[in-house]
């Protein structure tokens, strides 16, 4: 009777025994993490703002695809479908939840106080029941706050030096987006009163609503539009560029990417800036910081962008002060 084996059947099962060690350790790798990215709006006119997170991400070590995944969520400017949205990305169970605007992190703060929240707003998140406070934030939620509401003023008062003769200002609000709506209203108010404005409030929520309100231009002809901040009409800056165009109304807009698409002018954060420190938060928690313990983020870079080429087509000859103070011109 024979007990050993031959020396070519010993290497076959050496090499049989070597080729599998190589999948239990694959077996026994960690799953790749999963964020939850939830926005109000579409995927195309953010493309360059979740490039900019996905920067902030990948210099704390996570690259998505290779040891972490991301989940989109986006609404379509539905904001209805926004709860039913969270809720699913808690049900996939994500590591962390990125919530784009305001109204998105109240609803996310709603679905989930357990699963950690990064969130970009336009206001004190103090005031918006988000957090106990800006250095201590207390509870699963953090995150950047970019100050739309609060520049407010700041916007009106750089429209009316761009257009120094004007009298009578068109003011476009949401009102689908409430808590912006109503901040931004009331900084125009004051300001508008302080500057001896005459404001005319506009309220659209739906793109049939920014056609309807600009149809009104034709025979009330203002002689500048402010523009609300807030996810919706970000979204919707071609549109509002081309009316201002056709209607030869002055406006401004939160955001360069107005500018870039053929408007006037622009005030706000950077929020390529805003973006990256979303992505670097984010990949701090997944590290285990906690986000309790790190401060809400307050935006210290902000951009005046201005379109010479507008400007000319709206026949505005552009003072100095502005051509100096911008951060860009658009020739």
């Amino acid at each position: 009777m024979q007990f050993g084996i031959g020396r070519r059947q010993f290497i076959s099962a050496l090499g049989g025994a070597a080729t599998a060690w190589p999948l239990v350790a694959r077996a026994q790798q960690p799953p790749v993490p999963v964020i939850g990215y939830l926005s109000p709006g579409t995927p195309e006119p953010d493309a360059d703002l979740v490039a900019a997170f996905r920067t902030g991400l990948s210099e704390t070590g996570y690259v998505e695809s290779r040891n972490v995944a991301i989940e989109f969520r986006w609404a379509e400017n539905e904001s209805n479908r926004l709860p039913v949205l969270a809720a699913d990305l808690v049900r996939q169970g994500v590591k962390v939840i990125v919530a784009i605007s305001g109204p998105v992190a109240v609803i996310a703060a709603k679905v989930t106080t357990t699963v950690p929240i990064v969130f970009l707003v336009p206001e004190d998140p103090v005031r918006l029941g988000l957090v106990t406070s800006l250095s201590r934030p207390g509870g699963n939620m953090t995150g950047v706050n970019i100050f739309a509401s609060e520049l407010a003023a700041k916007r009106l008062e750089l429209l009316r030096t761009m257009v120094p003769t004007a009298t009578r200002v068109a003011a476009l609000f949401n009102s689908a987006e409430p808590n912006i709506a109503a901040t931004n209203l009331r900084a125009v108010e004051a300001a508008a009163g302080t500057m001896g404005l005459q404001l005319r409030v506009l309220n659209a929520s739906t793109i049939a609503d920014i056609d309807a309100a600009f149809a009104t231009f034709a025979n009330e002809r203002p002689d500048a539009l402010f523009i609300s901040s807030g996810p919706f009409f970000t979204n919707r800056r071609v549109q509002l560029a081309q009316l201002a165009a056709r209607y030869k109304v002055p406006a401004i807009n939160l955001t360069r990417s107005y500018p870039e698409v053929g408007g006037l002018m622009s005030y706000g954060t950077d929020l390529l800036d805003a973006f990256h420190q979303v992505g670097i938060y984010t990949g701090n928690i997944l590290k285990g910081a906690k986000p309790a313990d790190l401060p809400v983020v307050q935006s210290t870079k902000f951009e005046l962008v201005i379109n010479l080429k507008t400007a000319k087509a709206l026949g505005l000859e552009v003072p100095q002060s502005l051509l100096v103070a911008a951060d860009e011109v658009i020739e």
